[in-house]
């Protein structure tokens, strides 16, 4: 038997504001930081067709589809904006549907030298997860699909199932990700080629696939080798292609059907790692990946230097006494480690990157002023008290 898993990313990041430096003597928020505006104007764009999208993942699951959702804690808090959205969501999730944990900020904490921030932001997830939706998420995906070996064992004594990363070369050593592979949490890898015709390809008419229909993609699955091909894929990008070619929603519904026709059957994650036999792969204990490669992420001095400051902004906050500044101070922290962030400084444009790590940069900055000036003030306060005594 041969199986295919589909999970898609629901997310939209927290876009940060072009900030001047001048405006840091002031107090700390989220929206002195964070662009809310293009935020909000980001999320209804998505959300006018979340609906349309959502019916026809319905329509889907009633012929046969199981999906997985990797739906992010940012969206979540986005989706107070139209909270029926998560109605939506809930009403698939009593279907054959399953949701993801991943860190609640869309961060890159795993990359961190130790792991306490990025286990307090599973642990997050995980609890919304629950509350929200009323179940105990088993399989995990990391932010932009990140594999490092060493999370492994935590996300092992957190419970998790199923892990899904990327299936790069550096990792596949050129072959195709097709398989269950053993590790601490059993593995599945993205099929790159297969997912980012979805993701990707779908409503280029220059592409020599197009018309992708369900019926050829199918085909295309049957007649490859190995048990289990995994999607990974963006929900957001599917929105796009629906603007662009409502093809995407007749292919939605007619998946599940054309992959039986050819022998495929739909698995939710963490069914199919329990059904098919763990294959060894060597390379998951020496390499690390993402979506598109670490250098994305961490390719330059900017990106380097970002890490580390935010890394000491950490500490700081972490020797700070609990109170009101310090709960939003630590938000915002948070916020900064989204992957968009560090992406963001390795654009393409090398100018664009470059201006982008300076801005943010400057931003850094004004945090830790902020937590040093609290901290200053907090300690005056406490000499004229003792004084006073």
């Amino acid at each position: 038997m041969k199986a295919v898993c589909v999970c898609f990313e629901v997310h939209l990041p927290l876009p940060l504001r072009w900030y001047w430096p001048g405006e840091g003597y002031g107090d700390v928020h989220i929206e002195k930081y964070f662009d809310m505006e293009k935020a909000f104007h980001n999320f209804t764009k998505f959300a006018a067709n979340i609906e349309t999208l959502n019916e026809s993942l319905a329509k889907s699951i009633d012929n046969g589809g199981k999906y997985t959702l990797d739906i992010s804690g940012i969206f979540l808090e986005q989706c107070k904006w139209d909270p029926g959205i998560i109605d939506g969501f809930k009403k698939l999730g009593s279907r054959d549907v399953s949701f993801a944990a991943s860190p609640y900020y869309h961060s890159i904490s795993c990359l961190f030298p130790d792991l306490d921030e990025f286990k307090k932001q599973v642990e997050m997830d995980v609890k919304m997860i629950r509350e929200v939706f009323g179940t105990e998420p088993e399989t995990f995906v990391n932010t932009e699909l990140l594999f490092d070996k060493k999370i492994m064992k935590m996300l092992h004594e957190l419970g998790f199932k199923c892990f899904i990363s990327e299936g790069s070369h550096n990792i596949m050593n050129g072959y195709d990700p097709m398989h269950v592979y053993d590790n601490e949490v059993p593995t599945l890898l993205r099929h790159i080629n297969l997912s980012e015709d979805l993701e990707i390809k779908f409503s280029d008419k220059a592409w020599p696939g197009y018309p992708l229909i369900a019926d050829k993609f199918a085909s295309w699955i049957a007649s490859m080798e190995g048990e289990v091909i995994t999607l990974y894929i963006k929900y957001d990008a599917i929105n796009t292609h629906l603007q662009n070619n409502e093809g995407i929603l007749e292919f939605l519904r007619e998946l599940p059907i054309c992959l039986k026709k050819h022998g495929v059957k739909m698995l939710l994650a963490e069914e199919a790692v329990e059904l098919f036999k763990r294959q060894e792969l060597p390379s998951l204990e020496s390499k690390m990946t993402a979506r598109y490669g670490m250098h994305n992420l961490l390719g330059n001095h900017a990106q380097h230097l970002f890490m580390h400051e935010l890394v000491d902004i950490g500490a700081m906050l972490e020797r700070m006494d609990d109170g009101g500044k310090k709960e939003e101070l630590t938000r915002i922290f948070r916020y900064l480690q989204q992957s968009e962030t560090f992406l963001e400084m390795n654009s393409g444009e090398r100018r664009l990157g470059y201006e982008r790590a300076v801005n943010d940069l400057s931003i850094l900055s004004d945090i830790e002023r902020a937590i040093i000036v609290t901290e200053t003030m907090k300690n005056k306060s406490a000499e004229k008290k003792e004084v006073a005594e």
